[in-house]
């Protein structure tokens, strides 16, 4: 499968772990082992996995300059921050006028 990353696919990214993470989260804490374990693989599985597939991709790219900043890969980056909170801010909002 070959992901091309681009900002909606970052954004898209970080919508979908913005909706799964708080729905999961409930379910996840304690304090057993078994909990801690849950929440790791849901973490990778629902925002680190979406993150890198969509927002990095798999493909390995030419490297820039060690010293130069890539405002290429930024761009998804924070695209993906920003749909993740904001989703996770409207969830949390919806919930709480329910």
């Amino acid at each position: 499968m070959s992901v091309t990353p681009t900002p909606a696919t970052a954004a898209l990214a970080g919508i979908f772990s913005g909706l799964t993470w708080p729905v999961i989260w409930p379910l996840v804490t304690g304090t057993d082992a078994s909990a801690t374990l849950w929440l790791v693989l849901a973490t990778i599985v629902l925002v680190a996995l979406p993150a890198h597939a969509f927002v990095l991709g798999f493909q390995r790219q030419a490297t820039p300059g060690t010293r130069s900043l890539d405002v290429a890969l930024l761009t998804p980056i924070g695209t993906w921050l920003a749909g993740g909170v904001v989703t996770a801010l409207l969830v949390a909002a919806f919930r709480g006028s329910a």
